[in-house]
């Protein structure tokens, strides 16, 4: 996710997933003997299916429960296409990344609004354009696309992970550091277990803390 680097193959990395996790390989990004690891992970649903909803067809495996969907599909360069993601509610991130060139990863985010993107490569603040997102908001269907590269060059494959909050279970939102050490109370109404954080109005780390790891 700190690379721009095209899709690319490796069957010595993760090999299969499986009904109760998955197979690893002897790739040193994942397996390197001796080096201790972490892993994320999400159920996106129990299939993929076509999604006709967007102007786009695209391939989504969803699981509304946890509010998480996968969504693959082909650009078009043009504004204001649009591209389904089957989750029933209007998505509050969204993380999505062209599958075919060298290109930043782009990030949406309901609290920047439908006009920013934040790179989860860089760590640069917030980046303006109307060529992200069309300045449109997701609806419960679709997410709305402009003809910048990053979300919508012609002919590039992307994949876009899609979140919405389920009560008691996930939180996307904003708050304002007080720098005590006590910290800013950030009330999500559960205990979470992962926590990813980056400033917004000034060029900083993005920032991953889990209950695993302490």
């Amino acid at each position: 996710s700190n690379k721009t680097n095209a899709e690319a193959t490796n069957t010595n990395g993760l090999s299969a997933f499986n009904s109760d996790g998955y197979d690893l390989g002897n790739q040193n990004n994942v397996n390197k003997s001796g080096d201790t690891f972490v892993g994320w992970n999400w159920n996106a649903g129990e299939s993929t299916v076509s999604n006709s909803d967007g102007s786009r067809t695209s391939n989504v495996r969803a699981n509304p429960t946890a509010g998480i969907s996968i969504v693959t599909f082909t650009g078009n360069g043009s504004s204001g296409a649009t591209v389904g993601h089957g989750l029933g509610v209007a998505p509050q991130v969204i993380i999505i990344k062209t599958r075919t060139s060298g290109d930043h990863w782009a990030v949406y985010h309901h609290k920047l609004g439908n006009t920013k993107i934040v790179y989860l490569n860089l760590t640069n603040s917030p980046a303006t354009s109307s060529g992200y997102w069309n300045n449109t908001t997701p609806s419960s269907s679709v997410f709305t696309l402009g003809n910048d590269n990053k979300t919508n060059k012609s002919g590039d494959n992307y994949v876009a992970y899609c979140f919405n909050e389920v009560e008691f279970f996930s939180k996307f939102g904003k708050y304002s550091g007080n720098n005590a050490n006590d910290g800013t109370m950030v009330n999500c109404n559960f205990r979470p277990t992962f926590l990813m954080v980056k400033r917004i109005d000034s060029t900083r780390d993005w920032l991953i803390y889990d209950s695993v790891r302490g």
